[in-house]
């Protein structure tokens, strides 16, 4: 792991290839080894740059505020890099379109997997699943909140877990237990992002969604993908919300072809 420092702590990063650089950007309950079975085959073409956001993976919480944006700058200035494709998930993928809207020279193309969209109506299914996050949190049972995120995110509302491969969900539960540790301390040092229409993004854009995905956030990839002027819209069929893990070979399969545009 290569580790940039700073006046908040430190990021943690992966590099890997050669070729042009790839930055891939996890989800807000995993760390940058949810790209484990994706970044090889990447890396076989580009340098693909995977990091840990403040406050997940082997990247400690933040001491102060920050800004997921100013911290891929400040990485990618660190690096040595002026201009990347960016791959973001779920929160990833929100933190992906920010750096894009707010850095748009420094973008060769954007990808985002069912990213979130900033002030959404949540559905009654979601506000449950906060509330029971919540609830298990208050009480101390870090246990329980693991399994409230493990059954949203990873077996989602449309299967079972005998249909979720063997594996997965021991490969995220330590991921997800440090983001919900350190949940609390990045939110509240956490700037945010900009308010900035998507629909001025002008690079090449691929928007991915899982079919097994809660609704709202199949609605949340439409909308994304009608929004930003050519944007591809690619679903994935037998993927829920963590594509990259339940779908590698497919996501490669729209991945590779896109990123050579």
């Amino acid at each position: 792991m290569l580790t940039l420092i700073d006046e908040l702590g430190r990021l943690s990063c992966t590099v890997g290839g050669e070729g042009p650089p790839v930055v891939l950007v996890h989800a807000g309950v995993a760390d940058h080894r949810m790209w484990d079975a994706v970044a090889p085959a990447l890396a076989e073409r580009y340098t693909v740059i995977r990091y840990d956001l403040r406050g997940f993976g082997q990247s400690p919480p933040p001491t102060g505020p920050f800004s997921e944006t100013d911290d891929l700058r400040r990485l990618l200035d660190h690096l040595g890099h002026d201009r990347v494709r960016v791959v973001g998930a779920s929160w990833g993928g929100r933190v992906a379109a920010d750096f894009t809207l707010t850095h748009p020279d420094r973008v060769h193309s954007l990808t985002m997997l069912a990213p979130p969209w900033r002030g959404y109506d949540w559905s009654a299914e979601m506000v449950a699943y906060d509330e029971a996050e919540t609830a298990a949190l208050a009480a101390g049972d870090l246990d329980t909140a693991v399994r409230v995120n493990l059954d949203m995110w990873l077996r989602g509302p449309s299967r079972g877990w005998q249909d979720v491969a063997p594996g997965l969900a021991d490969r995220l539960r330590e991921p997800m237990r440090i983001a919900l540790t350190h949940q609390d301390v990045v939110g509240q040092h956490s700037q945010g992002g900009t308010d900035r229409d998507v629909a001025t993004i002008t690079v090449p854009t691929l928007v991915g969604v899982g079919r097994l995905d809660i609704a709202d956030f199949q609605d949340i990839a439409r909308r994304y993908a009608a929004e930003i002027p050519g944007a591809t819209f690619v679903e994935f069929p037998a993927a829920a919300h963590l594509i990259a893990l339940d779908s590698p070979t497919e996501l490669l399969a729209a991945l590779v072809p896109f990123l050579a545009r």
